[in-house]
């Protein structure tokens, strides 16, 4: 008995490999989501070309690490997910970057005040440790998924929407790092289109984006997928609504009163005003 065309395409989606951070299946005319007002890569291809040191946050297989140029002398890509490791370690050794794995992004194998940079580009990170291998007056930018990031496909498919990130927002953001010792230099929240034009599509994203929908498995969400298929089939796709945030943040300089009085007054208010000092009170050494 031949198959339905709802359930080739579910075939085609649970048969498609996926490794690294590949998404190429889906821009076959599958699938689109608008890009953010921002660029993000762009916004890290100007920063970088004025630090020394470098780490990728989350680097998946390397795509996106292995895009830019010049990159700094000292570059580290960490990665948390085993069967990204060698592909990132493949694709980016030769060009000089240290790939490090790791299990539990509070406790990373790196060392202190090692990185005049951090990105971070859809990856979880734990503030306190951003802060730790950020030198003192470095950069951490991070591009995050929101909260509500294609919500529409749980109320679709009546699945949770229950996690550990249903606060995470641009604000949410905010107040962590600013608790943390971070200037916010730039923030920015968009929603925008992600269109699945068939529920092959949909199932793909779902088995690679696995904490969409919680356990999902077609044989749960059969009715509904099926459901999908003829909405599509009816109205030429399914709409959802992307969530992005954007914050690139400064680690503060933290000077002692001791070591404020070692240095040339001009200086000092020179780093006060660009950085701020934690734990200083500025009429007690500025006058």
């Amino acid at each position: 008995m031949a198959q339905s065309r709802s359930e080739q395409l579910i075939q085609e989606a649970l048969a498609q490999d996926f490794s690294g951070w590949d998404f190429s299946w889906l821009h076959d005319g599958r699938w689109y989501e608008a890009e953010p007002s921002w660029n993000y890569r762009q916004i890290v291809q100007d920063r970088i070309e004025s630090v020394d040191s470098l780490l990728d946050m989350g680097t998946g297989g390397g795509e996106f690490l292995a895009s830019l140029s010049s990159l700094p002398a000292v570059t580290y890509a960490t990665e948390s997910y085993p069967p990204n490791v060698p592909v990132a370690r493949a694709r980016l050794e030769s060009l000089g970057v240290t790939v490090v794995s790791f299990d539990d992004d509070r406790t990373l194998p790196l060392p202190d005040e090692a990185f005049q940079m951090v990105i971070n580009r859809h990856e979880s990170f734990c503030v306190s440790e951003v802060h730790r291998i950020l030198k003192p007056g470095g950069t951490f930018l991070t591009q995050q998924v929101g909260a509500t990031n294609c919500i529409q496909l749980n109320g679709f498919l009546q699945a949770t929407t229950e996690s550990d990130f249903d606060d995470w927002t641009l604000a949410k953001g905010v107040e962590q790092l600013e608790k943390a010792g971070f200037q916010i230099t730039r923030a920015q929240e968009e929603f925008h289109d992600s269109i699945f034009y068939d529920v092959g599509a949909v199932v793909f994203y779902l088995k690679v984006i696995e904490w969409q929908v919680p356990n999902f498995t077609v044989g749960r969400y059969r009715d509904r997928l099926l459901a999908m298929h003829e909405l599509i089939e009816n109205q030429g796709a399914f709409s959802a609504k992307a969530h992005r945030f954007l914050i690139e943040a400064q680690k503060r300089w933290c000077l002692s009163r001791t070591k404020m009085t070692a240095v040339p007054e001009n200086f000092a208010r020179t780093i006060v005003e660009l950085y701020g000092v934690e734990g200083v009170e500025r009429s007690s050494w500025l006058r």
